[in-house]
């Protein structure tokens, strides 16, 4: 990290840089226009900010500075799926995808380098959790790809879904999700934000409290755990997990989303679709169901297509809404549980 104290705006809240302002500035509505110039007009610089006092930049200057993630490269697959590969500002590296819709397109960015989960079918935590990121380094990755890629301007979606467990980062997370919804932020809708996790349950109950966004919950960390010699405390597990789920609040129409990673002959058969609609009954749910993404030196391989038709049209027997979600950008190992943050990996990759 740059030997300089200054706090980065980026990680401050509207409230923290009123505090951290000299009681002259505080009620000001120079702070809020600031964070708007930050986030929306995306400036790099305080003298990019024009229209705020010029004796309020110096101040903010002598206690703040702008820092955010770096392209280091961009990759793009063979269906126009784009990988980012973001340098920070120690050294460590992580990656974001960009997603293309029929209209728009969907970020999923990453909320930490690495992760310290152990799913073993899952690259980005092979090499374990390295840390945290910051809110800066969460939101900078949006804030970077809107400034720097044509496709930018036209992110409509936000997904939580990168590299790293989001509610093992859960305060660094929440302060994102708060600058991604915000007026004087990046100005989202909670409705068009999504967190992935493999299932925390007391931190799945601590986010319905705190904030309203979609959620997205893993069922292989039940339906693939090892065999533990206490049985009782894997049920116990279990069932704080599913009663985390249903308690969610998911106002309106929308549902709680549960991902299925397909594996072939680990987790793809007939008795293991009934076991995931025994493990949901009750939940308003869907399902989406996701063919094992390959990569090197993996062990574990993706279904066929009849297998995952199969496992489709038992759960909808049972009356669950099950779709079959379509990969991309796997030829250029952007898909789910693809991402690697690995530097070494991007060769060939073009640098913007």
């Amino acid at each position: 990290m740059p030997e300089q104290k200054l706090s980065n705006l980026s990680n401050l809240s509207l409230e923290e840089i009123e505090i951290l302002l000299p009681a002259s500035a505080k009620k000001s509505i120079e702070p809020g226009r600031s964070l708007k110039w930050l986030y929306q007009r995306r400036a790099v610089s305080f003298e990019e900010m024009t229209n705020l006092a010029k004796d309020f930049r110096m101040k903010l200057a002598r206690l703040a500075r702008i820092g955010l993630p770096e392209i280091e490269a961009v990759q793009t697959s063979g269906d126009t799926t784009k990988k980012i590969l973001f340098r920070l500002e120690d050294g460590l590296f992580i990656e974001s995808v960009l997603i293309p819709g029929k209209s728009h397109w969907t970020v999923c960015i990453s909320t930490q380098a690495g992760c310290g989960m152990g799913c073993r079918f899952c690259l980005t935590g092979r090499d374990g959790l390295k840390r945290n990121l910051l809110p800066s380094e969460i939101t900078g990755q949006i804030t970077m790809l809107q400034q720097t890629l044509p496709e930018g301007p036209d992110i409509k979606n936000i997904v939580l879904m990168g590299m790293g467990e989001p509610l093992a980062n859960y305060q660094n997370v929440l302060k994102a999700i708060e600058i991604m919804t915000s007026d004087y932020g990046l100005g989202f809708s909670n409705r068009k934000i999504t967190l992935s996790t493999c299932g925390l349950a007391p931190m799945i109950r601590q986010l319905g409290d705190d904030i309203c966004i979609n959620l997205a919950v893993s069922l292989n960390a039940l339906t693939m755990k090892k065999k533990r010699t206490d049985a009782r405390q894997q049920k116990i597990s279990s069932e704080s997990l599913l009663a985390a789920c249903r308690d969610y609040p998911m106002p309106g129409r929308r549902m709680l989303t549960f991902e299925y990673i397909l594996m072939a002959g680990v987790n793809d058969s007939p008795a293991d679709a009934e076991k995931v609609a025994r493990l949901l009954k009750g939940i308003r749910c869907k399902l989406n169901l996701i063919a094992f993404n390959e990569y090197p030196v993996s062990s574990f391989k993706t279904p066929s297509p009849e297998t995952i038709e199969t496992f489709q049209q038992m759960l909808i027997r049972h009356h669950y809404t099950a779709m079959i979600r379509t990969s991309k950008g796997s030829d250029i190992l952007a898909a789910c549980g693809q991402l690697s943050g690995c530097k070494t990996a991007t060769e060939g990759e073009i640098t913007p």
